[in-house]
Parts: structure tokens; sequence; C-alpha cells
């Protein structure tokens, strides 16, 4: 299973779990496994178009992924961190 790191603003889906499993071949599947698991944890990561929240930032073994086509490997870890913006 993929090792799934969810930031401090997204653990009220995961029950403040830090770190989760996911299934899937592809970033947007283990992104629909963590939806099934964590219902609404999906919508905040991707948006309607299928991309990539402005405010989000995925990483796949330590790249990181725009890409949620990306292939991911079972051994693969995911952090997803939420990016900082303001003046």
């Amino acid at each position: 299973m993929t090792r799934v790191f969810v930031p401090t603003q997204l653990r009220g889906y995961t029950a403040g779990a830090s770190e989760v499993a996911a299934i899937g071949a592809t970033l947007d599947a283990v992104l629909v496994d963590l939806d099934r698991q964590f219902p609404g944890i999906r919508f905040r990561v991707i948006d309607e178009q299928d991309r990539v929240r402005r405010h989000i930032l995925l990483f796949v073994d330590g790249e990181r992924c725009d890409d949620i086509q990306a292939v991911v490997r079972a051994d693969s870890e995911v952090h997803i961190l939420g990016a900082l913006s303001g003046g």
C-alpha cells in the first residue's frame, strides 16, 4: 500500500491521522481510494477540472507531481502539502 502523508489542514478528514494508506496505480487512483476511506478529502486536493488545487502541492517519492495520472508504486510515499500564500 502507498503511504500518504496528510497535512494538518486536512487531518479533520482522517480523524487526525497524519499518515494513512491507500491503493492505486496512479496518483488519481490513490486519491480516489483516499476519498473512499475519508469522504471529501479528494475535493480539497483536486478541483472540478481534475487539476491539483493551486494551494496544494503533491509529491510522489520526493518529486513534485502535478499530473494526477502519474504512476504510483505500491511502496511509494505520497506527501500532500498545503502551500502558503498571502502577503
